[in-house]
């Protein structure tokens, strides 16, 4: 009955009740009948679900973006777009239209990054990009990406994530865990956290760095010590590649649009060589 009753209302009503929903909604709609359908796959509604700089992320675009109505182009962002000459992705969530960004390898500050006995640089086809970056050896870990704030969608909490792999051959990642902070602008001090970057994350620290004998004879094991902050283990995500967090942050509607968030993974305390780490990028994506 309320769907009859919805199909009763004029046109430009119907629009203006369609556009206060969200994508989803109209998704959903749009297979009820064929009179919701024409209003819910309208230019009008989809219109709103798009984000206002649309078109200048469209222009950025590396291939051209072909569509031939606005839900088409809605859906064509969602698949993920390559941009600024192919060193970010740009997504929208289907369900909301929340903007998502991935910071290519590329994209990223990688202490000693063109450093051929450090990182190597190549192509891999499961990557959204054209190059990503293999770790060979290094004592200091430090992987830095920053984005604008004004780029995002505003009112919304996201989440950072270290997109990566970690090759057969890989040593010394976990040795000690990784150092994660998320820093806004200027204000306060970051937020923190640690991350194990294999699957089976602090299991090197874990094991015992010393053996000694209390004053009885019996052997005690001692172990490393681990920073404070809240754990974060890497897991594997549906495009073959793994993840782990790097922190999360409010960007609110009144915020200044040219403040920089400051993301950055680090492990620069053990002093010992470590390699494998494959890195795709930085990605920036709204957290429910």
């Amino acid at each position: 009955m309320a769907m009859k009753n919805l199909e009763m209302l004029p046109e430009d009503c119907l629009y203006s009740i369609l556009s206060l929903t969200s994508p989803l909604d109209a998704f959903r709609l749009s297979s009820v009948s064929s009179s919701l359908r024409s209003a819910a796959d309208s230019d009008s509604v989809w219109d709103g679900f798009l984000p206002p700089d649309y078109k200048e992320i469209v222009a950025k675009s590396v291939a051209a973006a072909e569509f031939s109505s606005k839900k088409d182009l809605f859906v064509r962002l969602c698949n993920s777009i390559l941009i600024d000459d192919g060193k970010k992705s740009f997504a929208l969530e289907k369900s909301s239209g929340l903007k998502s960004y991935m910071l290519s390898a590329k994209e990223l500050s990688i202490l000693y990054g063109d450093a051929s006995e450090h990182w190597t640089w190549k192509s891999i086809p499961q990557s959204r990009f054209s190059e990503a970056a293999e770790l060979k050896m290094i004592c200091r870990l430090e992987i830095e990406g920053k984005v604008k704030r004004g780029i995002l969608s505003p009112n919304t909490n996201y989440g950072v994530y270290l997109v990566m792999n970690i090759s057969d051959g890989a040593f010394g990642l976990d040795s000690r865990p990784c150092e994660t902070s998320i820093k806004v602008g200027d204000r306060g001090a970051a937020a923190t956290g640690i991350a194990y970057l294999q699957p089976d994350g602090g299991a090197e620290e874990r094991r015992p760095s010393a053996v000694y004998r209390n004053g009885g004879g019996v052997e005690m094991m001692k172990s490393q010590g681990v920073e404070g902050g809240e754990r974060r283990d890497s897991r594997e995500r549906s495009d073959g590649w793994m993840e782990v967090e790097i922190g999360e942050f409010f960007n609110g509607e009144e915020d200044d649009g040219d403040e920089e968030i400051t993301m950055s993974l680090s492990e620069v305390k053990g002093c010992h060589v470590k390699g494998g780490l494959i890195v795709q990028g930085i990605e920036i994506r709204p957290k429910f």
